[in-house]
């Protein structure tokens, strides 16, 4: 990237070059700065500015580009604008194509590692010498927008150059040019040579003629000479310029096996080996011989040699020109494999142009499987979206047109109007480009969405079959077809729904648009997976909210005491246990009027009659003692001990405040590696321990608690009670509670076994030694004491 400061410079230098080249006093202006109307303004004499050609060279050369490679794509770019001002003039003057190899429109690249030049020609329409002079002598002299002036607007020109400094690229890689270029419009054919100083020189052309265009020749750098080697050239061709109008011939070389006729020194040389053959072998002679009398053909022998020959590389055609309605999905599916290198079929595809505030071009295609790796980074820049300005990619390394969730999106954008720098390798920040966005985003939802839709009307259809089976066979059979096959939308569920959760949660403006592409499993759903849609048209009449519940997995949520009360009531649950998932939701508090209601926190908010509030008021009333004593046992570990509305089975269960962490909350934030875990202390939600108080065992605890005969028996089984709902809940128990939790086990365990739990230890096992060991144990000792009796006799 440019900085500011040195595109100031560079764009003050071009402003210079274009003035003029010599300061030219003029007769009468003014330099001043503004001043009272009123007043008078002097006669001042008028300058214009001045540059260092040196200087603004080095700029060009060195600081508007940022990769070597991109001259390439310039000199292509402009051999493509002089055949497309050849083709515009002869659409009125057939004669301007001449005839044999000059009428053919076409480029081509000759790489010669001998000389170390890259020589590229094309048929276009050439310059004459006072083109070559004012055109390539002229720094920032476009000679492309001098066409496109000379005729009248609306005219069918598809060019690319706008700034006239591309040319001066090729010094990024080359010492020294020679420009050979041949005009209609001159009888002779001209030499521009130059070596990016401050001069350039222009002679008649002795060599070969070329009848009309222009022959560029490269003296490359020492250290460019990685441009000399065909599959570099192959891949910019590709990278850059693959869609190009005309068709870019390379030069290439290779090696073929031919068969070729043995010649007198070589026949001499194979009967010799053939003599001495025969010399060993007596019966493989007269075989041979025999095999060559009837063999009356001449020998041959395969020899390698190098071929040359033109190779076509840009064979692909710009797909996103055409109208959508001539295009096979075959053709679509091929230019996905050309474009994202990808052998497999894209899972579905929109092809749509722009028009109005700013208009485009573009085709955006979902690949059926995600990358290996597209969720190891999500903040990485992602280089699936490329973007063409007349058929010439500029860049892929961008995220502006479309947001970071929809980067899993292949495909190409091209348009005239896009604002670029002059190097056309950035985009510049304004209305233009966020206008693009927005359109294109809402393209990208809209292909998405239809798909959703189209996976939903299929549900429904196989729904009504289902229903007109009279055999059962039939309709397992179904079920199975149903299983194997999974829709479009299934699939794109399973590899980028995540991407699709954090949209919801980044894109605020399209957050209702992202909420009906959401699935989930639900209590009722089976093994599919619904929409929020779906959900809200299969509540019942008297429900308001949505119901969710977030945990490892829907087995166990489904076994939660928290959600007893709404699977009773036949209420819908849906199951969020992706991760992602608990940040999704906080930013989507409601969907369609309905809102979004955690199972796992406290007050369900469920309808209720006047007798179901008279009947938890007596409650509270009835179960006080227990309350009251639950809470003075747990003390800080909870924040309150209340009366449950969320259980019917169980005794107990541990619930969320409304306000902080749920407990798989709690999980995800304590998994992240470099988390501050003292930052979220506040964030950890005070827990509510509510009772069932119809269960037998708190009905039995209430009791005694009223009788007074609460005693530490009491307080355990409170505790454990609690410690077993936080487990259950899925919340972590803290080091002094798991050591807590673990001796209260211990203890039931051992009174349930009548084992005092301050038994002693029963003794250790002695083990007796075996017979060969106690033999090898006294070879052992008799070797020892043999040993001092042999030194003591030396």
């Amino acid at each position: 990237p440019i900085h500011a400061s040195m595109r100031s410079l560079l764009l003050l230098s071009l402003l210079a070059a274009v003035a003029a080249e010599t300061a030219a006093p003029a007769s009468s202006a003014s330099v001043a700065w503004k001043a009272d109307d009123s007043v008078a303004k002097p006669e001042g004499e008028q300058f214009q500015f001045q540059a260092d050609v040196n200087k603004l060279m080095d700029i060009i050369i060195n600081s508007l580009y940022s990769k070597k490679e991109i001259f390439l794509r310039e000199l292509i770019s402009n051999g493509s604008d002089a055949l497309d001002k050849t083709r515009f003039m002869s659409l009125t003057d057939p004669s301007v194509l001449g005839e044999g190899d000059t009428a053919k429109l076409e480029m081509k690249l000759i790489a010669d590692k001998d000389k170390k030049t890259l020589t590229l020609i094309d048929r276009g329409c050439g310059m004459s010498k006072e083109d070559l002079i004012n055109q390539l002598g002229t720094v920032a002299q476009s000679g492309t927008s001098s066409f496109i002036e000379a005729f009248s607007e609306g005219a069918d020109v598809n060019l690319i150059g706008q700034f006239g400094v591309g040319f001066y690229s090729i010094y990024l890689v080359a010492d020294s040019v020679a420009v050979h270029s041949k005009s209609n419009d001159d009888d002779k054919q001209w030499v521009w040579e130059s070596s990016a100083d401050s001069t350039f020189s222009v002679y008649e052309d002795p060599g070969e003629e070329l009848g009309r265009g222009t022959k560029i020749v490269l003296s490359l750098k020492e250290d460019c000479l990685e441009f000399l080697e065909e599959e570099r050239l192959k891949g910019l061709i590709k990278r850059y310029s693959e869609f190009i109008n005309f068709p870019i011939y390379l030069y290439t070389s290779k090696e073929e096996e031919e068969e070729v006729p043995v010649e007198e020194g070589d026949e001499e040389e194979e009967s010799e080996e053939d003599e001495s053959e025969e010399e060993e072998d007596e019966s493989e002679e007269e075989i041979d011989d025999a095999e060559e009398e009837e063999d009356e053909a001449p020998k041959t022998k395969k020899v390698k040699k190098t071929v040359n020959d033109w190779e076509l590389i840009n064979d692909a055609k710009a797909l996103w020109t055409r109208n959508p309605a001539d295009i096979t999905d075959d053709e679509y599916k091929s230019f996905y494999q050309s474009l994202t290198k990808d052998f497999g079929e894209p899972l579905t595809h929109t092809h749509f142009s722009a028009e109005g505030e700013v208009e485009f071009k573009s085709i955006l295609y979902i690949p059926k499987e995600a990358p290996y790796d597209l969720y190891q980074d999500y903040y990485k820049k992602q280089s699936n979206l490329k973007l063409y300005v007349r058929r010439v990619m500029i860049t892929d390394e961008f995220d502006e047109l479309l947001p970071r969730y929809l980067g899993f999106i292949k495909g190409v954008v091209d348009s005239d109007s896009l604002p670029l720098n002059v190097s056309r390798e950035m985009l510049q920040q304004n209305k233009v480009l966020k206008v693009i966005g927005k359109k294109m985003t809402r393209k990208a939802l809209a292909m998405i969405k239809a798909m959703a839709d189209a996976d939903k009307k299929d549900g429904d259809d196989e729904d009504e079959e289902e229903e007109k089976e009279e055999s059962e066979e039939k309709e397992v059979d179904e079920k199975k077809d149903d299983e194997e096959e999974e829709s479009k939308y299934t699939k794109f569920w399973k590899a980028f729904g995540k991407y699709i959760k954090m949209g919801l949660i980044e894109d605020a403006a399209n957050r209702t648009r992202l909420a009906k592409l959401l699935r989930y499993s639900t209590s009722k759903s089976g093994d599919k997976e619904i929409g929020l849609e779906e959900y809200v048209a299969n509540m019942k009449e008297d429900q308001k909210n949505i119901y969710y519940i977030s945990g490892e997995d829907k087995e166990s949520l489904l076994k939660s005491p928290s959600v007893e009360k709404l699977l009773s009531k036949d209420i819908e649950i849906i199951f969020m246990t992706d991760s992602v998932d608990e940040y999704t939701v906080q930013h989507l508090t409601e969907f369609e009027g309905k809102r979004l209601i955690n199972a796992s926190r406290e007050g369900l908010k469920l309808e209720e009659g006047d007798k179901d509030k008279k009947r938890e008021d007596q409650y509270k009333e009835m179960f006080k003692p227990f309350l009251d004593y639950a809470k003075e046992t747990l003390g800080k570990k909870v924040e309150k001990v209340a009366i449950s509305k969320h259980l019917v089975q169980s005794p107990v269960v541990v619930l969320s405040a409304d306000y902080g962490w749920t407990a798989q909350m709690e999980k995800v934030m304590k998994s992240q590696a470099f988390a501050d875990q003292s930052k979220f202390e506040f964030m950890k939600s005070k827990r509510m321990f509510e009772v069932n108080p119809r269960h037998p065992m708190i009905v039995e605890l209430n009791t005694r608690i009223k009788d007074g005969a609460a005693d530490d028996t009491v307080k355990d089984m409170i505790t454990s009670l609690y410690l077993s709902a936080v487990v259950a809940a899925g919340y972590q128990l803290t080091p002094e509670d798991a050591q807590d939790f673990s001796d209260r086990v211990g203890r039931m365990v051992s009174s349930g076994l009548g084992v005092e739990t301050d038994a002693e230890l029963a003794p250790e096992l002695e083990v007796a030694d075996e017979p060969e060991d106690a033999e090898e144990e006294a070879e052992d000792d008799a070797e020892e004491e043999e040993e001092p009796a042999e030194k003591d006799e030396m």
